[in-house]
């Protein structure tokens, strides 16, 4: 299945195109997406406690990229670049393929429900775009600039009673602080990735190497900070681990990175406007999260704010960042 996402491309429309449509087959990653992000943050909340997040990052994709080159060996995929190509993927790596992650096992600490880092990783829409305006020089329209400042205003109503119920929670703050600077390592790293696609690099063999250096980082922080490199053997935190791996790093990523050099980083977003929903369902039914009118009116702006941003006219042409300097 992963093979079939990351290599069926092709009649891919063009994310320039001023008449762009949605085929069936974005439809589709759409829905893979979906699921495999809305499912994997209860499990990463599973992973915090004995081991040490910089380790338990390491075993993840140490397995990760090893089951991703076991896949280049088998179907005799480009493996060999140049360093000028493997500064390439370590920076991939270690914005997307470990210290996003890593700073969302951070927030979990500070005893976040899982549901509520989903919400923080959807603004991964509107940070996207505003990195793209910053860093190609445009100038947003209204319509994303309202939605940015409605979004932004949907997570402040949805961490307020977290941050301050009867007293001013520093570890809510914290953790949602920790939260949004995984966001903008995640929309840093969709923004390289769609660079390394534009310039030719095989999406396989990126994240490929892209996951083995993001493990020698997190293993590099794991050495600094004296964390034992040890594995929980229980069947909650080896569970969590496997589903992790296969679902949350091989496929999700497999699926994004594809979509997202299909129909640029903009429209790819869209999978960030349903997820939420869905994770914070599972984190009221395995966490007991508590609802309040503040955080579900702060939800539904964060979906509008999404909506707005993602939606905006086709004749925009803040597009695939594909030009990076």
């Amino acid at each position: 299945m992963v093979l079939w996402f990351m290599t069926n491309r092709s009649n891919a429309p063009s994310p320039q195109s001023t008449s762009f449509r949605f085929t069936g087959f974005d439809l589709s990653l759409y829905a893979v997406i979906i699921f495999a992000w809305s499912t994997s943050w209860y499990p990463l909340s599973l992973q915090v406690g004995v081991v040490a997040p910089e380790v338990s990052l390491t075993w993840r994709f140490a397995g990760a990229s090893l089951l991703m080159f076991l896949f280049l060996i088998i179907t005799k995929r480009q493996i060999r670049f140049s360093l000028a190509n493997h500064a390439r993927f370590a920076l991939l790596g270690i914005l997307i393929f470990s210290t996003n992650f890593l700073v969302f096992y951070y927030a979990a600490l500070q005893g976040l429900a899982s549901g509520l880092l989903s919400v923080i990783f959807s603004t991964a829409s509107i940070t996207s775009l505003i990195l793209s305006s910053i860093l190609f020089r445009q100038r947003p329209d209204k319509r994303v600039a309202l939605g940015g400042v409605i979004g932004l205003c949907g997570i402040a109503l949805v961490f307020w009673p977290e941050i301050s119920g009867t007293t001013f929670n520093h570890s809510a703050l914290i953790g949602f602080l920790l939260g949004f600077c995984g966001v903008l390592c995640f929309s840093l790293g969709g923004i390289w990735s769609a660079k390394n696609q534009a310039a030719g690099l095989p999406l396989v063999s990126m994240n490929g190497w892209g996951m083995f250096y993001g493990m020698l980082w997190v293993a590099l922080i794991s050495v600094v900070r004296g964390q034992p490199f040890i594995i929980e053997t229980t069947a909650i935190y080896l569970g969590s681990l496997v589903w992790l791996i296969l679902l949350s790093t091989l496929l999700a990523f497999a699926v994004y990175l594809t979509l997202l050099g299909r129909i640029g980083a903009a429209r790819a977003g869209y999978a960030t406007v349903i997820f939420p929903i869905i994770a914070l369902l599972i984190s009221t039914v395995t966490e007991g999260y508590q609802w309040t009118v503040l955080s579900l009116v702060g939800l539904i702006l964060v979906l509008v704010g999404n909506y707005f941003v993602l939606s905006r006219s086709k004749a925009s042409k803040q597009q695939a960042p594909t030009n990076l300097p």
